[in-house]
């Protein structure tokens, strides 16, 4: 199961190389900057966890302790939780500002930075627009919508666009039937973790 899941990411990052390369005069994202690895809930299903454990399986140790440490420190945080609304926290992968498992890293990972469609059929923007990156240079100053305006006025020749590749679309029924696979349990990163004490 987990080739043809490796054959969706190929088909997948097919697609996303596109996608950004006609969307590259919006986009800031560069090593080191990791904002998409902050404050979030990264939602993982059960293949990709397996995955992703792969990945884990060959970091050194020295490397794999610093993420079991990570691992333990968001737990017992989210254990202490008492906010309002749903726990954010930075990835356990991410350290140094750069992912330890990049090459293994989830969907939601791969796709982030892009304008997509929401559930809703709008388009949305990725929350580093809001930071400066990503699309700011043509954010609506309702800071909701893309700037017609602001886009014509930096004379660039590829408009601003949203794809569909809502994490929901993209881990859904038709992929599993395409690829042969499924993508099992869906629940944020840090609940696939067990506590071990």
């Amino acid at each position: 199961m987990i080739e043809n899941y490796k054959k969706y990411l190929e088909f997948l990052n097919d697609k996303l190389t596109t996608f950004f390369h006609k969307q590259k005069p919006y986009i800031q994202c560069k090593e080191g900057c990791a904002k998409c690895c902050q404050n979030a809930e990264f939602p993982f299903s059960q293949i990709e966890v397996i995955y992703l454990m792969n990945g884990v399986s060959k970091l050194d140790d020295e490397t794999k302790n610093i993420v079991a440490d990570n691992v333990k420190k968001i737990k017992e945080a989210k254990r202490n939780f008492k906010g309002e609304g749903k726990f954010l926290y930075d990835c356990p992968f991410l350290i140094n500002n750069k992912c330890c498992v990049y090459e293994h890293r989830g969907i939601i990972c791969r796709t982030f930075g892009l304008l997509y469609i929401g559930e809703n059929g709008r388009t949305q923007v990725p929350f580093c627009c809001f930071q400066g990156l990503n699309y700011a240079t043509v954010l609506a100053d309702d800071k909701s919508t893309i700037s017609a305006e602001k886009y014509k006025a930096l004379g660039i020749e590829q408009e601003p666009v949203a794809f569909n590749i809502r994490y929901g679309f993209l881990t859904g029924s038709d992929f599993e039937k395409k690829f042969n696979f499924a993508f099992g349990e869906k629940k944020p990163l840090i609940d696939w973790f067990v506590e071990t004490e």
